[in-house]
């Protein structure tokens, strides 16, 4: 709504972190604190580690993120086009299409996926824009989702998905730990 946040939103932003809107076997006591012995020598904390399976969804197709993968997200402001597009061990998976301002939520960007690609290794290429088409026709709309900043700043930006996952992106695509 802001047009100095939408020139902050303009660009490539890598995903650093996603959760889930559930986060699946989890027990209560999967985080509840352990009594570990220490002494006052050593230096090293016992903790046990969550280990959730990480995921980026665009229009229904819905891609891995929790190994060796980068994904970026890109806006392109001026044409109303957003981006998403994963490094695989396969290949590189590229979906976008247009957005538009949500009438009712000011910092929502409403997406309307149209194009898709699969790009494998091994040279081949998969364009599947047309399962977009498909859906839309089915769906009686090209929207598919939003997505809601609700944070950002010039090297961060934190938002939610329609599916109610969390991200957090920044400019930094070193910054990315797969």
């Amino acid at each position: 709504s802001d047009p100095e946040e939408a020139k902050i939103l303009d660009g490539d932003w890598y995903l650093q972190y996603t959760q889930p809107s559930e986060i699946d076997a989890v027990t209560d006591t999967d985080d509840k604190w352990v009594v570990v012995e220490a002494s006052e020598g050593e230096s090293r904390i016992e903790t046990r580690q969550f280990n959730a399976r990480g995921s980026v969804s665009a229009g229904g197709i819905r891609v891995d993120t929790s190994g060796n993968s980068v994904a970026k997200q890109s806006f392109d402001i001026s044409k109303s086009r957003v981006q998403n597009e994963v490094e695989t061990g396969i290949g590189r998976v590229t979906v976008g299409g247009s957005f538009r301002q949500s009438s009712t939520v000011p910092l929502r960007a409403i997406a309307a996926v149209d194009f898709g690609k699969i790009e494998t290794k091994l040279g081949v290429a998969l364009d599947i824009s047309g399962l977009f088409a498909i859906r839309a026709l089915l769906k009686g709309s090209k929207e598919s989702g939003w997505l809601e900043t609700t944070y950002i700043s010039e090297n961060l930006r934190i938002g939610r998905g329609n599916k109610g996952s969390l991200f957090v992106l920044t400019r930094d695509r070193d910054a990315v730990t797969p």
